[in-house]
């Protein structure tokens, strides 16, 4: 769900975490992705993702999008991140993209689900995700012709796992993708501690869902009807190598066990079970060391470093996400 819920949760005095994230121009139209092409430098927290992106239109995270690049033989699939919701490329991934490339991937990530605010605001991830879906696909599509790959690994983070999964499994898009990664994946939706079932169970709450948020965030609810089409019949498909990494402390996604598949070709991983002393949650995902870490083993389980497990507090970097949305 990413900071989908940020304006939601702040209308309703809860946790702010809509984040003032800026991404490249936006569509003319909202039906294809944008690419950004100005690489920023990495970066090691959200914050600091955020902080440049206030001041550098439009950055792309290191190590991506370079559509001359060609897969090796170690790695002869591209990685394709997609992004959560109310974010874009830059500020979830400018951790992850550069210590793939370093690892030797040829690394792609798009911005996606612009709305009508988008060209004023930056921030993507919020329209429809059966659309978002199709403008991912599109964009697998071009990254294929253009690196003669036969197919991509897929790195989801919050709403992307989603996107990206609707892609495979609804699009036609299984044959095309070799390895699924949904970290932090509200995979059977989550309900922000209470929030959204209330409002969707008042008269017109759906539509105040939307008003105060997005479309995007009503999708990702738990029991939305885009949930229950994309797991009816199985939340998996044959041919593709699933995995999920999900956190107990998950601030966005409860219960926590709602980011597991259920299905076969799956392997669901959760943080604590690992390393029980790293209590990183939802926002931190993409900016913990060991969740990475966790990220590039499932790409690549003989080559891929293994993360330390280090201390990590309840609650880290909620307040500064707090500070971020705020400024």
């Amino acid at each position: 769900m990413g900071c989908g819920g940020g304006r939601l949760w702040g209308a309703f005095g809860a946790l702010a975490c809509v984040m003032v994230l800026a991404a490249t121009a936006a569509p003319a139209h909202a039906t294809e992705v944008t690419v950004p092409m100005n690489p920023g430098p990495a970066q090691s927290s959200r914050s600091a993702a955020v902080a440049y992106a206030e001041s550098h239109r439009g950055p792309a995270p290191s190590g991506a999008n370079d559509f001359d690049c060609r897969p090796s033989a170690a790695h002869p699939r591209p990685v394709i991140l997609a992004h959560g919701t109310d974010s874009n490329a830059y500020s979830d991934w400018a951790m992850l993209s550069p210590l793939l490339g370093e690892d030797g991937y040829c690394v792609f990530a798009p911005n996606y689900g612009a709305d009508a605010a988008s060209s004023e605001d930056e921030k993507f991830g919020r329209g429809d995700l059966v659309e978002s879906a199709g403008q991912f696909g599109r964009f697998v599509d071009s990254v294929l012709a253009a690196t003669g790959a036969a197919s991509v690994d897929i790195v989801g983070y919050s709403q992307g796992a989603n996107v990206s999964r609707y892609f495979a499994n609804e699009l036609g898009g299984a044959d095309r993708v070799g390895t699924w990664i949904g970290l932090a994946s509200p995979t059977y939706g989550g309900t922000m501690y209470g929030l959204g079932p209330t409002l969707h169970s008042l008269s017109g709450g759906d539509n105040a869902i939307v008003g105060l948020s997005s479309i995007a965030v009503l999708q990702q609810l738990e029991g939305s009807d885009f949930l229950r089409h994309l797991n009816s019949g199985g939340d998996t498909v044959p041919g593709v190598e699933y995995t999920t990494i999900g956190s107990r402390y998950d601030e966005m996604i409860q219960p926590y066990t709602n980011q597991a598949l259920r299905d076969p070709g799956a392997t669901n991983i959760i943080v604590q079970d690992l390393c029980p002393q790293n209590a990183s949650g939802h926002f931190r995902a993409p900016y913990d060391p060991f969740t990475l870490d966790l990220v590039r083993d499932a790409l690549d389980p003989v080559g891929a470093p293994r993360g330390e497990c280090e201390y990590v507090p309840l609650g880290a970097d909620i307040p500064q996400v707090i500070l971020d949305s705020n400024s």
